[in-house]
């Protein structure tokens, strides 16, 4: 079997190793853009499944792997931030509250689809605009749902409560990948 990864995250890279899997990075094409009805709950495996269904068919061999990650916070998605204001409001919004984190995954071969949705509730402390404006400078959180990633600073001097998969709000479930694969 010949594992395809269809991610540019190297935090997807990086946890997909760690769980001893051999595979190929391959890029798909796709618009993600959201039907406008679609609840937060399946946003995630939507946009998963959008990206698996864009890829060339796969070969009886092949098997591909597409993920997305979506922060939602006061019954809005907060996606990538367009700019720094976009990141400095999307982190004040979040600053003092818990929200939820849902990663969607579709493992496809010739034959079959698998899509799944892991969630998350991150609780974060207070920040002050200060804090806010060092994580910008310094980690340029603009590929990141929500403006953030778990294993910066961030996440290590400000999460204070989790409830769910370190790996699911890092970008990958790992526990659905390792079990499905193991599946298939």
């Amino acid at each position: 079997m010949k594992l395809l990864l269809a991610s540019q995250s190297p935090r997807r890279k990086e946890l997909l190793s760690s769980l001893g899997f051999d595979f190929e990075v391959v890029k798909i094409d796709c618009e993600e853009i959201l039907p406008d009805a679609i609840g937060i709950g399946e946003a995630a495996a939507y946009l998963s499944e959008l990206k698996a269904k864009a890829f060339r068919n796969l070969t009886s061999d092949e098997v591909l792997l597409t993920a997305d990650t979506v922060v939602a916070a006061e019954g809005q998605i907060l996606g990538k931030p367009k700019d720094e204001d976009d990141a400095r409001q999307m982190l004040r919004m979040l600053s003092g509250k818990t929200h939820q984190v849902y990663t969607g995954i579709t493992i496809k071969s010739a034959d079959k689809t698998f899509t799944e949705t892991d969630v998350a509730d991150v609780e974060l402390d207070e920040m002050t605009d200060d804090e806010i404006n060092y994580y910008i400078q310094n980690y340029k959180p603009f590929d990141k749902a929500g403006s953030y990633g778990i294993q910066e600073w961030l996440g290590m001097a400000k999460i204070t409560r989790l409830n769910g998969s370190f790996y699911t709000i890092m970008g990958l479930p790992t526990h659905l990948v390792y079990k499905i694969l193991n599946e298939i």
